[in-house]
Formats: structure tokens, C-alpha cells, sequence
């Protein structure tokens, strides 16, 4: 059955494992869900041959108003939502898959003009962050003082910049930094989105008072594990609420994103898809599927 009567034009941008689980849904499952796949845009315009058609294939990432989209969804770089995100939404609303990107407060700050100035709505997929919901509601209660999301895996699974990528491993777990997720966003900009994400859940705490650690462990060949930790103030006998999650994501070795997570991307993505052209768009802090910032507003959609 159709999301919508009136078919939704969607781009994607990037073309690595997210990007081709997604091109392959939207091949094969949009038209029955009112879906069309305009555009695929990759960094290498190589890794398209073969397996995206060439009507399809986007060479100009400055010519993709030219295909009309409705939702373009970012999955390639945080760099891409840095140089590029104000400029898409001048044609369609975004679907960002690098929440990294939004710890410059520079570029959070052009994509909520640009949303104002032209009516398109910025979401945030969840990727792997657990509880996404449950952060939320709690940070908006006021019942949340602490966020803190570990995640660990094979150092092959890294992919860091600066300071952390000449880091060495001395033993069979290392923790790599530990610290704001501001700090850490610029360093692995590919292995940072959960605790983005965990950070754009808890906007109470924001980017600079919810703590990511990452941390390699030779153990995890073919795992990435997140830990959610978290808790609110002492109560009336001076005990504090509490909650920790552990979660274990089966991947490839050396892969940058796990299985699951990539399953996640589509339902973001359906999600976002659910805005017509001209409808209303999601009242402050509406929950659906991934979070969202509208006409420079906050709007949840996970």
C-alpha cells in the first residue's frame, strides 16, 4: 500500500553499504509504497557502474535540483551535509545519515536558516542509538542529568581523523577518547553518529554535555557494541534513577555500519517520506521515526 496518493521523488547520496541497501528497496519496493528513486549520487561515480542505471546517475551534485526531489537522503559523509545540506534544502527536505555533521555549530546553524528560509524539514536518523524515544521524553521532563554512550569495536572498524588516527592500541581494549561528543565528532566522523544522535535525542544535554567513548577491542571482529548509560537526579532518598542498555550488532569485518543498523536507515527513511508536498509539517516534538528540525523549529521522528 502507497505511503502517499501523490508519489514521493527521492535521492540518495552515497553509494556505499546504507546507500545500495537503500537504492535496492526504493528499486523494489517503492512503487508499491508511492516512492520514485530520481537520483543516486556518489563521491567515485565508479562504484554506480553496473548496478545503478545510468538514467539514475548523478555526476553534479550541484544539478540535483534539476531531478525535482522531494527527500534527498545524505549517507555518504558528514563533509556532505557540511559543504552541501543548506543548498538541498533549498529544492527538498534532507534525511541526515552523518548526525556528526551537527556538532559544528556552523552548520547546525545554516541547515535551521536554510529549513526556515525555504519550508523543508532537516531529519536525523536514529542509525544504532537504542532508546532513542525513552532519552527523549526523559530530557524532556527534566528527569535527565547524564548521558553516556560507549560504543567498541575492531580497530578495523575505525575510520579516524587528527589525533586518533596515529592512536595506537596497546592492549586487547583500548579506549580511544573519552569525553564530550563534540570533541569527538571531528575525530571519527564516521564512528561518532550514535553518540550524535544519542546528543540531538537529549538536546537538554546537548553536544557538549553528553559524553561519548570509543574504544577498540580486538575481540570484536565482526561486532560493534553500543552501551547506553544513563540517569536522572537523586529523588527524595537520594537515589537516582537509572537505565544501561547493551547492545551487540553483528558486522562485517572492517564494516563502518552494522547489519541492523542498516535496516533502520529504510524505516527512517519511510518516515521522512510521509510528508506530502504542501502538507503540514510534524508538530514540535511528534514522534515518528527519526528527529527532525522544521522551519526552524525542533520536531522528533524517530
Amino acid at each position: 500500500m502507497a505511503l502517499t496518493t501523490v508519489p514521493r521523488k527521492v535521492g540518495i547520496l552515497g553509494y556505499g553499504r546504507v546507500g545500495q541497501s537503500l537504492v535496492s528497496h526504493l528499486l523494489t519496493q517503492g512503487p508499491e509504497l508511492g516512492l520514485e528513486l530520481v537520483f543516486v549520487w556518489n563521491r567515485d561515480p565508479g562504484r554506480m557502474a553496473g548496478s545503478v542505471p545510468p538514467t539514475l546517475q548523478l555526476q553534479n551534485l550541484a544539478a540535483l535540483g534539476e531531478r525535482h526531489p522531494d527527500l534527498v537522503v545524505e549517507v555518504a559523509h558528514p563533509k556532505i551535509i557540511h559543504e552541501s545540506g543548506a543548498e538541498i534544502l533549498r529544492y527538498a527536505n534532507l534525511l541526515v545519515g552523518s548526525p556528526s555533521a551537527l556538532a559544528d555549530q556552523a552548520t547546525e546553524r545554516q541547515l535551521l536558516e536554510a529549513s526556515h528560509r525555504w519550508g523543508h524539514a532537516v531529519f536525523v536518523a536514529r542509525g544504532a542509538l537504542w532508546g532513542t524515544e525513552d532519552i527523549t521524553r526523559l530530557d524532556e521532563a527534566g528527569g535527565l542529568q547524564s548521558l553516556r554512550v560507549t560504543m567498541a569495536t575492531h580497530p578495523d572498524g575505525f575510520r579516524l581523523e587528527g589525533p586518533l588516527a596515529t592512536a595506537h592500541s596497546p592492549g586487547p581494549r583500548t579506549v580511544l577518547y573519552e569525553g564530550p561528543v563534540r570533541g569527538l565528532c571531528p575525530l571519527a566522523p564516521r564512528n561518532s553518529n550514535t553518540m550524535a544522535a544519542a546528543a540531538l535525542a537529549a538536546p537538554g544535554l546537548g553536544f557538549d554535555r553528553v559524553i561519548g567513548v570509543l574504544v577498540a577491542d580486538f575481540s570484536l571482529k565482526d561486532m560493534h557494541v553500543v552501551d547506553v548509560e544513563l540517569s536522572g537526579p537523586p529523588g527524595p532518598t537520594g537515589r537516582s534513577f537509572a537505565v544501561h542498555t547493551h547492545r551487540e550488532n553483528p558486522t562485517e569485518p572492517g564494516a563502518v555500519t552494522g547489519a541492523a543498523t542498516i535496516t533502520t536507515f529504510w524505516r527512517s527513511l519511510l518516515g521522512a517520506a510521509t510528508l506530502l508536498p504542501g502538507a503540514p509539517l510534524p508538530k514540535p516534538w511528534a514522534l515518528v521515526l527519526c528527529r527532525a528540525w522544521v522551519s526552524g523549529s525542533l520536531s522528533l521522528q524517530f
